[in-house]
């Protein structure tokens, strides 16, 4: 699964699930709101926003989005 480990400075990062090749891709203009897609490297699709007020409370809501977006 997804190692995030993204913090508030950063205004993009990409995370690669190794088992399946797929990738989240994480983008910010503000670095506080979040935007964030999910699929390859070549066609990905958003799956939602995160808001975050510290490294920690990012990490922890990328992975909670993710985790609904694949069930």
């Amino acid at each position: 699964m997804f190692n995030f480990r993204m913090s508030l400075s950063e205004n993009f990062a990409s995370f690669r699930d190794e088992a399946t090749g797929k990738f989240v891709f994480v983008d910010s203009f503000d670095n506080r709101q979040f935007s964030v897609r999910f699929g390859t490297a070549s066609k990905s699709e958003f799956i939602g926003d995160v808001t975050a007020e510290s490294n920690e409370d990012l990490n922890r809501r990328l992975k909670s989005l993710v985790e609904k977006a694949l069930k």
